[in-house]
């Protein structure tokens, strides 16, 4: 059997777990050949291409990104797209195609089959956004990245009684926020899943360092929006993809903090820090598995299948219910966020029902802060 495979959409640690577990199931398991397309797409296009073969894969497990590189191209933007890929396929007598991405390349795959392309999908993304598969490689990797930095900006937001707020990746969901935040001890967690109040955000920093708590963390998701009528946010822009450009919400927070409470605050945007470097062991593993089960799904005649990690065991899944819908955060991992933050009166306790009877709410974020012209913040260098 003769297997292309390529990685689009934006760069994950493990991508070349994946390469590495495929090269090898095919070679040495089931005596077929690799042939690797660089930059995504594009390479199957423009037939830019390099065969895979285990000697070439020595070596690349703990390494980040990808040797195919990646693009964001993709067949259907293009008129003579769909002409082109089929040229590929018949000028390297390609049996299959297994493309590696998030959401965007597991719809060209889709599409891909419902043109009656051999292919499989691999699910891709740090933001752990692709539904019926529990993990993503990748999403462990950054949330090690994230939690790391939350450990060593405590210190300095101690040191310097300030309220530090982190920005972190994720795009329209806040698993990397909550996962990163709960494991790092951040006092406050925004999401997309649930829009905030500033007011309440403020009051509850206030609230805590009324206690004698002098440093606040904040990790606020990159696509976490106020609710409607509290805060003002200019609208994302869009790229030449149709992409949403995410990402200055952690600025807007900080200085919207500082101004409404008078506490010192500072911001952190991690940004691709999250993307790049070596893969911790469970992504090298996860991408091992998703790269063998691929090879498999081949030899198999799994059109249109994805594989994918449920219940600790690598299924396959089609690929058109896969990008249906985002997975969002799941509502006990907002519960236990909401158990973890700083508690202020009327809260209603996270694990009393609905009808519970709560405290009254007295005091005000005005009563509380007496100074509310506090110059612009600067970005944290």
């Amino acid at each position: 059997m003769r297997i292309g495979i390529l990685t689009g959409g934006g760069d994950c640690p493990g991508l070349n777990a994946v390469i590495r577990g495929a090269t090898r199931a095919a070679e040495v398991t089931y005596d077929s050949t690799v042939i690797g397309f660089r930059n995504a797409w594009r390479g199957v296009m423009d037939n830019d291409y390099e065969i895979l073969d285990v000697d070439r894969c020595r070596g690349i497990l703990p390494l980040g990104g990808t040797i195919l590189g990646t693009s964001r191209d993709q067949p259907f933007a293009q008129e003579d797209g769909l002409k082109r890929v089929r040229k590929a396929y018949d000028r390297h007598g390609l049996d299959a195609i297994i493309g590696i991405g998030g959401e965007g390349s597991m719809g060209v795959v889709n599409r891909l089959h419902e043109h009656g392309f051999p292919v499989i999908g691999v699910p891709k993304t740090i933001d752990n956004d692709i539904s019926l598969t529990e993990m993503t490689f990748g999403f462990q990797t950054a949330v090690q990245i994230c939690t790391d930095a939350i450990d060593r900006l405590h210190t300095t937001a101690e040191s310097h009684h300030r309220v530090l707020v982190v920005e972190v990746m994720g795009r329209h969901v806040g698993h990397i926020a909550v996962w990163s935040g709960l494991a790092g001890g951040a006092a406050i967690i925004l999401t997309p899943e649930e829009a905030f109040d500033i007011d309440e955000v403020c009051e509850r920093i206030v609230h805590r360092h009324k206690k004698g708590r002098f440093a606040t963390i904040v990790v606020v998701a990159e696509g976490a929006v106020p609710k409607e009528g509290t805060m003002e946010i200019p609208a994302p822009e869009v790229d030449k993809y149709g992409h949403q450009i995410l990402g200055g919400i952690g600025s807007i927070l900080a200085r919207e903090i500082q101004g409404r409470t008078g506490i010192e605050s500072r911001m952190t945007a991690l940004g691709h820090i999250q993307r790049g470097g070596s893969p911790v062991a469970f992504d090298r593993v996860l991408g091992t598995r998703f790269g063998v089960a691929a090879v498999e799904a081949a030899i198999d005649g799994a059109w249109g299948q994805m594989v994918a990690l449920q219940q600790g065991r690598i299924e396959r899944v089609p690929v058109a219910e896969a990008i249906s819908h985002l997975k969002m955060v799941e509502p006990e991992l907002l519960r236990l966020n909401s158990m973890f933050q700083p508690r202020i009166p009327g809260d209603e306790h996270p694990g009393l029902p609905g009808d519970a009877p709560v405290e009254p709410r007295r005091d005000t974020l005005a009563s509380m802060v007496t100074d509310h012209h506090i110059p612009d913040v600067p970005v944290e260098h």
